[in-house]
């Protein structure tokens, strides 16, 4: 029923931040934390372990005061990733400090080392993983850059599973890009969904990630003859959503929305919930969000300091107006919260 209320309450607030963005203020609910820059892979579309960040890592203690100060501030959730942060030693150390301020914790990983670090994590009170998902087989390999990269993460992840049960909660964030652009990558994904019962989300190729890039020649990212093979994408996860509706995370509407945000990018106008969340970089830079919004640095301020004043309020209200680059982060939320957008994608 507190989940309910809660959602109830931010569904309000951020209507009445549309009606009066002048008087708008911030309530921050989910913190993202890159612990690492290192990456154990080369994917095609990312620049960490690469020329991100190059080798920046947080220290445990300065993590330990984000996370005593996320609770001290009313933050529930805390996404923990990199990089890679399975690469992050005392990742079992966060975990464990993160419960102890009654913080919702999750890792979100490439799996590769999940079947060597998962029993450490297990113990240490991780329940929930969300894994990048970037094809199947070969695919996969292509998209990573590393040979064999997808047997791993499938043996990884059946080790879980036979170890674990489902104890542990898994979701696939399945990207869509123009290589998996067919239903023979969705029903491959869904294969695996079903077989690690891990719901899908369909992230969308990006934009304006500062540590995403589009590929060589943007050959990732969506054209607008490319519609016809988003649609049929999209008919079959509805056709899917109906039939199993566990296993796609997304609304109907959101859904719908895709081929819209795939062709239309930064001209897809629909205000941003972002304002919810904060990111914290490697190399300890806060934002709003993924991709600007910058409020300061943890090797300079403390989180609790950096937060609610006046700059943070006048970015999420930069937000709620699409004063950035106007990514699809959050697209599904965004479309059912806004009721013009719902409206347009019902059936």
């Amino acid at each position: 029923m507190i989940a309910v209320y809660d959602k109830l309450d931010r569904g309000l607030r951020h209507s009445a931040g549309l009606r009066s963005p002048e008087s708008f203020r911030v309530r921050t609910h989910n913190l993202t934390i890159a612990l690492t820059a290192r990456c154990n892979l080369r994917c095609v579309g990312c620049r960490y372990g690469r020329d991100f960040m190059l080798e920046k890592e947080l220290p445990l203690e300065l993590v330990r005061g984000v996370v005593e100060d996320a609770a001290s501030l009313g933050i529930r959730t805390l996404r923990l990733y990199g990089g890679e942060p399975l690469l992050y030693r005392d990742l079992p150390r966060v975990i464990e400090c993160a419960r102890s301020h009654n913080l919702d914790a999750y890792v979100t990983t490439n799996a590769l080392l999940l079947d060597k670090r998962i029993d450490e994590l297990y113990a240490a009170g991780l329940r929930q993983l969300t894994i990048g998902f970037y094809g199947s087989g070969a695919r996969y390999d292509a998209y990573t850059q590393t040979r064999g990269s997808f047997d791993a993460v499938r043996r990884s992840i059946d080790r879980v599973r036979e170890r674990y049960g489902d104890s542990i909660q898994l979701r696939l964030n399945w990207l869509l890009s123009r290589p998996t652009r067919d239903l023979e990558a969705l029903e491959e994904a869904l294969d695996h969904a079903r077989r690690w019962n891990a719901p899908i989300q369909i992230d969308l190729i990006h934009y304006s990630l500062p540590y995403f890039t589009e590929g060589p020649d943007r050959y990732l990212q969506f054209r607008p003859e490319d519609r016809p093979f988003v649609e049929r994408i999209v008919a079959r996860t509805l056709e899917v959503k109906r039939e199993e509706p566990h296993l796609i995370q997304h609304s109907p509407e959101g859904l719908r929305s895709i081929p819209d945000w795939l062709i239309k990018g930064p001209d897809m106008k629909v205000p941003c919930t972002k304002h919810e969340m904060l990111w914290i970089g490697a190399d300890g830079t806060v934002q709003l969000c993924y991709v600007t919004f910058r409020l300061g640095n943890l090797h300079q301020s403390r989180l609790r300091d950096l937060v609610y004043g006046p700059e943070h309020h006048e970015a999420g209200r930069g937000a709620l107006a699409l004063k950035c680059a106007n990514c699809h982060c959050g697209y599904d939320e965004r479309v059912r919260r806004h009721a013009p957008t719902r409206k347009l994608y019902q059936s």
